[in-house]
């Protein structure tokens, strides 16, 4: 428990937020990035000032990393990992109503790219180790902290390599909370009242990113040519494209769809695919956590060929975002292996395989008390990412990953909006709350 005054609030959680949204820390990929170091600074300086002692370590000319360990009061208990990134997807100013890099406070927002992915999950943790140290409390067990770079690409200079190049920073660590989960959703029931829905994420769909060539005979473009690399390429994906993959009803999947089932007094099919499309039907806005997780993916991304109209090229390739569900990865690749056809060869850009968490532990039940004291008529839910995060990297040492960034509801009814879109925003009220759940949650666990 915690080991000081109770309530006492040192750091203003929206001002966090708002300095962190208005350091550009834009992540272009391939074509480079803006660079996380001024945003590990900032991070690095709110620490040290508050009597820490964190590490930066930085990967790569301006890919910077912040790491920090807090002793916890009870020797012997496994450690917590909070991983949140510093970095953001790009966002096109002319696209926005705001500077989505002004870090504005107003309309009870806060504006602006990363204020829902995750600089507001940054804020909130970095406002309880502020809080913490104002207190001179401690939480029952050690909690170490990871400001990490790169995460919207593929974390070769975050948690890929803190991973690979410093696994010794998280001995002792085994569970992790990251995004996303803990947003409250609102759904009504079969008697029209209003319930209030936490989903908590237990599991990823991997993220299996591959590039794929076809080989064929250059020649020009006025001749036949029976060994096409373009045709041979285009022809297997389209094959691949036209592919419909099965619904696949995970554990997390099964338990999301049964228990909001039951929360709703919905009745449903679980044993068929035409029941569960039923079933989505019959939740509302929360088919949106549970839909992308039902079945495998692999959708096309990027395609290149040739260099001129009147040459038939010798080489053809492609990229293919792939998503396979817990449990699936191989068979999955097998199946793209056979609709591709023999003669294309195959390449991980990257590989992060799918990952699930137990949702019978001491760590989901502690996000479940957390959220029930905040909001006794939270209805908590597991479920599957559609996308990924940094917890697969993590969960190469041992580390089980759960999607919990809190946050609250807002009296007025803002809700977050814009999440790698235009107009990105928090609702200052909900992130406040969040930042009371985060709080209790991290002392207590």
């Amino acid at each position: 428990m915690v080991t000081g005054p109770g309530e006492t609030r040192a750091a203003d959680v929206v001002e966090i937020c708002s300095r962190l949204v208005s350091i550009d820390t834009s992540n272009y990929g391939r074509a480079g990035s803006n660079g996380e170091r001024a945003a590990a600074d900032y991070v690095l300086g709110l620490l040290r000032d508050a009597g820490y002692d964190p590490l930066l370590l930085e990967s790569a000319p301006t890919r910077a990393n912040v790491v920090l360990r807090v002793p916890g009061s009870t020797p012997g208990l496994p450690a917590l990992l909070v991983h949140g990134h510093l970095d953001v997807v790009p966002a096109e100013p002319a696209d926005w109503t705001v500077d989505p890099f002004a870090g504005l406070v107003a309309d009870g927002y806060v504006w602006g790219r990363g204020a829902t992915d995750m600089k507001d999950m940054v804020a909130m943790t970095l406002a309880t180790l502020l809080d913490w140290a104002a207190m001179g409390a401690r939480p029952r067990r050690d909690i170490v902290v990871a400001f990490v770079a790169d995460e919207e690409e593929d974390g070769e200079f975050g948690a890929e390599w803190l991973v690979a190049e410093h696994p010794g920073l998280f001995d002792g660590v085994r569970a992790a909370i990251g995004e996303a989960g803990g947003v409250p959703e609102e759904a009504y029931a079969a008697d029209g009242s209003a319930l209030r829905f936490y989903p908590v994420a237990v599991a990823e769909r991997g993220s299996l990113h591959l590039s794929v060539s076809a080989r064929g005979t250059a020649g020009h473009g006025s001749r036949r040519n029976d060994d096409n690399a373009v045709e041979r390429l285009v022809s297997g994906l389209d094959r691949l494209s036209r592919h419909r993959w099965p619904i696949a009803l995970t554990p997390p999947a099964r338990a999301f769809l049964e228990q909001t089932g039951a929360a709703l007094g919905v009745a449903m099919d679980l044993d068929s695919e035409s029941g569960i499309e039923s079933a989505l039907d019959r939740i509302g806005g929360l088919r949106a956590y549970v839909e992308p997780a039902l079945r495998c993916s692999a959708n096309l991304t990027v395609l290149s060929a040739g260099y001129k109209v009147n040459v038939v090229p010798g080489l053809a390739r492609a990229e293919i975002d792939v998503r396979s569900l817990p449990g699936t990865d191989a068979r999955m690749l097998a199946v793209i292996d056979e609709l591709l056809g023999d003669s294309i060869e195959r390449d991980f850009l990257s590989n992060r395989p799918a990952l699930s968490a137990p949702m019978d532990s001491e760590w989901y039940d502690a996000i479940q008390r957390s959220l029930h004291k905040a909001d006794p008529g939270a209805i908590v839910v597991p479920y599957c990412m559609g996308g990924g995060t940094d917890a697969k990297p993590f969960a190469t040492l041992g580390i089980a990953g759960y999607g919990f960034s809190p946050l609250g509801v807002d009296p007025d009814g803002r809700v977050p909006s814009g999440m790698h879109g235009v107009d990105e925003r928090v609702p200052v009220a909900a992130l406040e709350a969040g930042r009371r759940v985060l709080s209790d949650f991290l002392t207590t666990v």
